[in-house]
């Protein structure tokens, strides 16, 4: 029998993942944190642990020294890497596996919930009725406006698959084009420069790395067509937050919605009064169906390691 530690919140509510591990012969320890857990508090949840489940949790080479000898496979509720010291996992011997694919669907209608929320102000309307206003806030057509899709792989695939249906012109980027996307939804490979000069919406779906940390900032906003809206359900730490801010506050956007943030939960009251923002809590991989599909495949995952058998999702 092999002790599994599970931080995601959503994991306490998913009876068909915590069954299969049950059903193996395994004990499980389910946390139901409000927040990630720091270094500090995983140290003291990991010692003795064979295998964990992780949500956004901050996984140090402190906390994977700690939870040496024993833990053997860490699986990323989700297929965000950047907060796994990956060098401390090789040196234990610890096997780092995601859930590719499984919320692709989820965040990608979020994505496009975005994009239709902005151009029509549904948000605004809303909150005039509830103060007892009756007034009608002019918007605008999705179609025939041009999208830039940064990052094209499963999400960013899908996203451009609802665009091209609403007449969307569709311009991306990404070092490995699909050719499936030129072909049969006319999708067309560009530049950056030539996306923020030419996109109406913005929409990002790249990973956090050292090349991409911050860059979408004042330079990139002043190069966009005044009026253009951004949005963001990747990673928060994309965006110069303060040139957004400012971006959004002088009109050069015309608005953005965003689902991370560089520091979550986010708190940043300077943008609180924006009527030309929308924003969600990291929710965009959050529903019934995404989340039992991820916390699935990490079980499955959690299985094969401790089976001895080489995980279908391992990140090197």
């Amino acid at each position: 029998m092999a002790v599994i530690l599970t931080t995601p919140r959503s994991f306490a509510g998913c009876t068909k993942a915590q069954d299969l591990l049950r059903q193996a012969g395994h004990e499980l320890r389910v946390q139901n944190p409000v927040k990630p857990f720091t270094e500090k508090e995983l140290c003291e949840l990991i010692p003795g642990v064979d295998a964990l489940i992780a949500g956004l949790d901050e996984i140090t080479g402190t906390v994977i020294q700690t939870g040496a000898p024993t833990l053997k496979v860490i699986a990323r509720n989700g297929v965000g890497i950047n907060n796994i010291d990956f060098g401390a996992a090789r040196k234990h011997g610890v096997k780092i596996t995601v859930t590719p694919g499984t919320n692709s669907i989820a965040v990608c209608e979020l994505a496009f919930a975005f994009l239709m929320g902005l151009s029509r102000k549904i948000h605004l309307m809303d909150s005039q009725i509830r103060d007892g206003q009756w007034l009608r806030v002019p918007g605008s057509e999705l179609f025939g406006k041009t999208i830039g899709i940064l990052g094209t792989g499963a999400i960013g695939t899908e996203l451009a698959k609802r665009c091209a249906a609403f007449g969307m012109k569709i311009l991306a980027y990404d070092l490995a084009p699909k050719k499936e996307l030129v072909d049969q939804w006319q999708v067309q490979y560009v530049d950056l420069e030539q996306i923020y000069q030419q996109a109406d919406y913005l929409s990002l779906h790249l990973p956090s790395s050292d090349q991409t940390k911050g860059m979408i900032n004042a330079g990139v906003f002043a190069r966009m067509k005044k009026g253009a809206c951004l949005v963001n359900t990747a990673r928060g730490d994309l965006i110069n937050e303060d040139d957004l801010l400012e971006a959004l506050q002088n009109g050069q956007l015309g608005g953005a919605a965003l689902d991370a943030f560089v520091q979550e939960p986010f708190e940043d009251q300077r943008f609180w009064g924006l009527s030309n923002l929308l924003m969600t809590p990291h929710t965009g991989a959050y529903t019934a169906e995404a989340v039992e599909r991820t916390l699935i495949t990490a079980a499955q995952e959690v299985l094969r390691v401790l089976a001895g058998q080489p995980p279908q999702y391992e990140i090197h």
